[in-house]
Parts: structure tokens; sequence; C-alpha cells
């Protein structure tokens, strides 16, 4: 395995982690929301990992990695709305 390829599928995955993010804080920064740094910077973290996993699997397609890097963050940030707990209000039977 050639180290070059890892260094740069890593870096297009934190390219593409990057962008998601930035999306995300130019839309926090336009609905005045309270931005979360450590979530942010995990975000972009594991989007560095995925793809960097992307790209060894796929044979290092650039397009891939930073494909990957960019949707990667989304799915997470989906997964992890969906278990936010939340609370149900039912009506009593009566």
């Amino acid at each position: 395995m050639n180290i070059d390829i890892i260094v740069i599928s890593a870096s297009l995955g934190a390219l593409g982690g990057l962008t998601r993010g930035i999306v995300g804080l130019l839309k926090a920064l336009a609905l005045r929301r309270r931005i979360i740094w450590p979530y942010w910077l995990i975000t972009v973290f594991i989007a560095t990992v995925i793809g960097t996993f992307v790209g060894i699997v796929f044979d290092f397609d650039y397009r891939l990695s930073l494909l990957s890097g960019y949707a990667g963050t989304d799915i997470l940030e989906g997964i992890y709305k969906s278990f936010n707990v939340s609370k149900v209000y039912t009506k009593a039977k009566g």
C-alpha cells in the first residue's frame, strides 16, 4: 500500500468534510444558531477517516474520497438527529 494514496485520500475526505462543515456554519450563522465547535471538529475528523477508507477500498478514486467526506458527515448528522430524544405527548383515552 502506498502511503501517498492514504494521505491524499485522507486530505480529500477532510476537504469534503470541511466543505460540508462550512456550509453548515454559514447556515447556522444565517439562522443565528449556536455553533457547537467540538461537534463540528468531530464531524470533520470522521469525514477524514471515511474519505481515507473509501479511497483505500475503491482503489483511490479521488472523486469518491471527496464525495464520501462530504456525504459521510451528512449521513452522520442524519443518524444523530434520528436518535435525538424528544418528548412525545399523547392524548389520554376517554
